[in-house]
């Protein structure tokens, strides 16, 4: 199992467009062959010293049985549909594929 954490940084005031955009994405993304989960989260705005602080950012969590599921979710035809949705408010996206080191 993959985990994905990817980090979508979008324009300042664009959070809501966006998260309304993937909370209509994700039911279709959660019946895709492979997905074990898929949720954006958003930045805590506590206030300590030790935090990075993300306002106008959204967190994917995402969890993939193989990485062959998770190009078939990438090419998919309503993930193109949903970045050309979203374009204009993204500034940059951070994808990150993590697993438990062999070890485990």
């Amino acid at each position: 199992m993959l985990t994905v954490l990817a980090e979508i940084c979008v324009r300042p005031g664009r959070r809501t467009a966006v998260m309304q955009a993937i909370q209509l994405l994700t039911p279709i993304v959660l019946q895709e062959e492979g997905c074990g989960s898929y949720q954006a989260l958003v930045d805590h705005q506590a206030q300590v010293p030790w935090k990075q602080n993300s306002p106008d950012s959204i967190f994917m969590v995402e969890h993939w049985e193989s990485l062959r599921h998770l190009e078939r979710h990438q090419q998919a035809a309503h993930m193109e549909h949903h970045r050309a949705t979203i374009k204009d408010d993204v500034l940059e996206v951070k994808i990150f594929i993590l697993e438990l080191p062999k070890e485990h």
